[in-house]
């Protein structure tokens, strides 16, 4: 069996007296995309931050391409994983060339082949090579995305962290940077993972989904397997993108 990119074994993670992780254990295959789902603190987003070292756990190991992910210093290990913010987090002052730049410049790339990068991933986002020279400003929240995953992806990492990637976007856009993003996924040969709320995302875009309550993992496999759940707490997830799901059929007259 291949070694899996990703391999938390047994990881905890406290705050004084509030456990924020219990003996998480998880792994992600390559080519995987895996979607971290539960409640408001329920750990997903330091289960995710774990992984490239933004925060480091207190008991249990993470283990990146065989490699021990602790032993490696984190301003390296983060150069080989992507990752993908909420907020997006691009520099207003840098255009958004220099934006994707940002890490393969901190590498030594020569200026030929940052600016060959930077269009090649322009053209892998579906944005306009000349929009190089614009500055994030001039952007709508959408378009900032993509720019945020083409700087994700900007030193070819076999890893992409999400964060909320599409929660500050409207319904249509944020649906087809999803979509758009899975088929990058695919063609890339990725291994995805992505902290949401949105459980109907989830549903939509991972192969897996991992469940996440009180800082313990509850369950987790394809959206197939969550379906069939008889976990309290999974079934409440799941309620209401079955009741969408069931109102969508009525008023289009199908069935749910």
């Amino acid at each position: 069996m291949a070694e899996p990119r990703i391999a938390i074994d047994h990881v905890s993670k406290s705050y004084g007296a509030h456990r924020a992780l219990d003996d998480v254990s998880l792994t992600v295959a390559a080519g995987e995309f895996v979607a971290l789902v539960g409640a408001s603190g329920s750990g997903k987003t330091t289960l995710l931050k774990t992984i490239n070292r933004l925060i480091s756990p207190d008991a249990g190991t993470v283990r990146i391409e065989g490699e021990d992910a602790g032993a490696q210093p984190p301003h390296l290990l983060r150069r080989r994983i992507g990752y993908v913010f909420q907020d997006i987090g691009l520099f207003p002052h840098l255009t958004v060339a220099e934006n994707i730049a940002v890490t393969p410049k901190l590498l030594g790339w020569d200026k030929p082949r940052l600016a060959a990068r930077v269009d090649e991933l322009l053209d892998l986002v579906a944005l306009p090579r000349d929009w190089g020279a614009r500055f994030p400003a001039a952007l709508s929240g959408g378009q900032r995305q993509r720019i945020g995953v083409a700087r994700a992806l900007a030193t070819q990492p076999n890893i992409v962290l999400m964060d909320e990637p599409f929660g500050a976007l409207d319904p249509l856009t944020r649906d087809a940077l999803g979509e758009d993003y899975r088929a990058l996924h695919e063609r890339l040969g990725l291994s995805t993972v992505m902290v949401t709320h949105d459980m109907t995302e989830a549903l939509l875009l991972a192969d897996r989904i991992a469940v996440l309550a009180g800082g313990r993992l509850i369950a987790e496999g394809p959206p197939q397997a969550l379906a069939r759940s008889d976990d309290p707490q999974v079934a409440d997830l799941l309620a209401a993108p079955r009741r969408q799901a069931a109102r969508l059929a009525e008023r289009l007259g199908g069935t749910a």
